[in-house]
């Protein structure tokens, strides 16, 4: 961390992220999340922790698992993969897009019947 660099609170970490407090502590809780203690104990986390937690949010609502999330970190934070990390990125981004598929082909299903309801009401 940088001299100017400003710590924020945990609450204002959840409330820029759009999540609860709970939350953020159980991305710390699972090692998702690193914070910094001040001398009367408060978390205190660097500003990027809002864009992490709004990706970890993501990636959850993708299906992904802690530990999963927890392998993605070192792509994220690196930004460079080994031939592991790559492959397991193309896995999870396969099985996603099977999950968006199969969404836009009930989407697709509720138009039919919106639009056979709307010509025969």
């Amino acid at each position: 961390m940088t001299a100017t660099e400003r710590l924020i609170r945990i609450g204002e970490v959840a409330r820029e992220a759009g999540v609860s407090v709970r939350a953020v502590r159980y991305y710390e809780q699972q090692g998702l999340l690193t914070a910094e203690r001040s001398p009367s104990g408060q978390r205190r986390y660097r500003q990027d922790a809002v864009t992490l937690v709004r990706f970890f949010q993501q990636m959850y609502a993708a299906g992904l698992t802690s530990q999963r999330i927890a392998e993605l970190l070192p792509c994220w934070n690196a930004g460079h993969t080994d031939a592991g990390q790559r492959a397991m990125l193309r896995a999870e981004r396969d099985r996603i897009q099977a999950k968006v598929d199969d969404l836009q082909a009930a989407l697709d299903r509720l138009d039919e019947v919106i639009a056979i309801s709307e010509t025969h009401p």
